[in-house]
């Protein structure tokens, strides 16, 4: 479904632009952090949103309301320690969703008047960023989940897990196909913005 109006897509479409490209950006940034130029080199390390659409995911975004970005490209054997950088490369875009849903949060409840143009907005930057972490750590290939369980993993399990992999796409699918994501999506998303409350009421009263 199309978005509704206007005044929707105005303040839907750049929150989400904002959870993609920070989430890209965090993956980029981490790798490099760790050794990896890669994404560098391929002009990823950017906050500049058009490096990081996809063309499908774009249209998804205009269409579902729910897009993705193209992924960043790593290069694991350029990382210090290899099992140690991939979780913490694939942990940096989640976590760096979680922030920007912080800070949206504080933001929120310390200065938005209801229902407003800032309102809506932060209301959606919140969201988008706690759903896509959410969403990100499923341990599902190609989610940033699956590498971050592969790097804990016991090595002598690995072989087990790679075999399983190639199948995480249509795992994804039929989830989404049968509505199954929203049955821990959603009280997870719930959990994490109840705690955001808490947080900033306990230490910014």
């Amino acid at each position: 479904m199309f978005f509704n109006n206007l005044e929707e897509l105005l303040w839907r479409v750049p929150a989400l632009l904002i959870a993609i490209t920070f989430h890209e950006y965090a993956h980029a940034r981490m790798a490099y952090a760790w050794g990896d130029p890669t994404a560098k080199m391929q002009g990823r390390l950017t906050l500049n949103p058009v490096s990081h659409l996809d063309p499908i995911g774009t249209l998804m975004l205009l269409i579902a309301k729910f897009g993705w970005a193209r992924p960043v490209p790593i290069n694991p054997l350029n990382f210090r320690d290899q099992r140690r950088g991939l979780f913490f490369v694939s942990l940096a875009g989640p976590g760096m969703n979680l922030l920007i849903g912080l800070v949206a949060a504080f933001l929120l409840i310390k200065f938005a008047s209801p229902w407003t143009p800032f309102y809506l907005f932060m209301f959606n930057v919140m969201l988008y960023n706690v759903y896509l972490a959410i969403f990100n750590i499923v341990p599902l290939s190609p989610l940033d989940g699956s590498k971050m369980l592969a790097s804990l993993l016991p090595r002598r399990h690995l072989p087990y897990y790679y075999a399983l992999e190639p199948y995480g796409p249509f795992i994804l699918i039929i989830l989404l196909l049968f509505g199954l994501l929203p049955v821990f999506l959603v009280p997870a998303a719930s959990a994490i913005i109840g705690l955001y409350g808490f947080l900033i009421n306990l230490l910014i009263p």
